[in-house]
């Protein structure tokens, strides 16, 4: 990699979810992305890899590819590994660690093969290694060809840094934010979760309809790599793009606890001016005031022996409630069981495909405008 040429970039997304990260990449101005098993390929600088971390909701995680070649033994990689260039990207004063994987290659020792990489930074930079360093650089070994990255996000971006507060099985607030753009949400409609748990949607879609960047409240890891460069990272922060939001992003749920999670969760990601939170149960669901808009919902998922059956009465009155009262709203419901979607009784789009989450496979169901 030459510091001041375009490379290759890599935005990790859930399976499933390539789509529609590329298209929310392709909408905030990213040239000619690519989707990709496991995520989205664009091609650009350092200011894109930061660009990419600040803005794109979606992403779990920003990879920048500093080689790929052919490997068949240790050796070779041990070779390859010492021609990169790793004055240009890692400070030598800053520790780093090598993560492996290896598939149907002639490499299959993963822990080998991250020694390697390991040995030949450590004597062509100087850089120390340390198990639990920020800086951590991948080595992909597919069919026999490596891929080497450096992971220039740190902490997963789902952590966007505001939620301290979670409920059990929380949605990640990447593939909150991919439903949500899958639903056709862009802020300029009132959005209701009625069963919001910590907030995730509702904070996520109040960030939207406020245009505040994501990664706005944290750090990454890019920050302690050779290309970073300070005052223009702050030069990009500065940029304000936020808006006074079209409409409110309203969430309930029966929970009083979760209702005080919420709360603390948007005064910390500071949307608590823009979002509503108010126990409730199903039955008492009514929209909030003003036009229609969207019902976004992730619903109990059964996995435990007998639950389903003991859910469906759940999913069959949320159903009731929203055909009831809900006219001229778009309801998107998550849910792992298409038995328990379909009890719910409402008019579902033909579907897109389960995506992992939490050990189980979830789909978006989604209806149009409820008559």
């Amino acid at each position: 990699m030459i510091p001041d040429k375009a490379f290759e970039i890599f935005l990790v997304t859930v399976p499933g979810l390539e789509p529609a990260l590329c298209a929310e990449v392709r909408l905030k101005g990213f040239k000619q992305p690519k989707a990709i098993p496991g995520g989205v390929v664009l091609k650009g600088g350092w200011p894109e890899v930061w660009r990419a971390n600040l803005w794109v909701r979606g992403a779990g995680r920003v990879l920048a590819r500093l080689d790929q070649f052919p490997v068949v033994h240790l050796a070779h990689l041990d070779s390859r590994a010492r021609a990169i260039p790793w004055a240009s990207v890692l400070r030598p004063d800053v520790p780093f660690r090598v993560e492996a994987s290896c598939s149907k290659s002639r490499i299959y020792h993963s822990d080998a093969a991250a020694e390697r990489i390991v040995t030949a930074i450590r004597e062509t930079l100087g850089a120390p290694h340390a198990a639990d360093a920020a800086v951590l650089v991948r080595a992909r070994i597919d069919h026999d060809i490596c891929t080497i990255s450096v992971d220039t996000s740190g902490e997963p971006l789902y952590k966007r840094g505001y939620k301290r507060a979670v409920n059990p099985a929380p949605m990640r607030e990447t593939m909150a934010s991919l439903f949500l753009q899958e639903c056709g949400y862009t802020g300029q409609e009132p959005l209701l979760d009625p069963m919001c748990g910590a907030g995730t949607f509702v904070i996520e879609a109040a960030e939207i309809a406020a245009r505040l960047n994501p990664g706005r409240a944290r750090h990454f890891a890019f920050e302690q790599l050779a290309t970073f460069d300070a005052a223009a990272w702050q030069a990009m922060r500065a940029v304000k793009s936020s808006r006074t939001p079209a409409a409110g992003c309203h969430g309930s749920d029966r929970d009083g606890g979760a209702i005080e999670m919420s709360r603390a969760n948007a005064e910390r990601a500071g949307v608590a001016g823009i979002t509503t939170f108010r126990e409730a149960s199903i039955a008492e669901l009514n929209p909030p005031a003003g036009p229609p808009g969207l019902v976004i919902v992730n619903p109990p998922y059964g996995t435990r022996l007998g639950e389903k059956d003991t859910l469906g009465p759940l999913y069959q009155s949320l159903g009731q409630t929203l055909l009831r009262r809900f006219a001229g709203w778009r309801v998107g419901l998550i849910a792992s069981d298409p038995a328990l979607a379909q009890a719910t009784g409402l008019p579902f789009l033909p579907g897109g495909l389960p995506v992992p989450h939490g050990g189980l496979r979830i789909s978006l169901y989604r209806t149009a405008k409820l008559g």
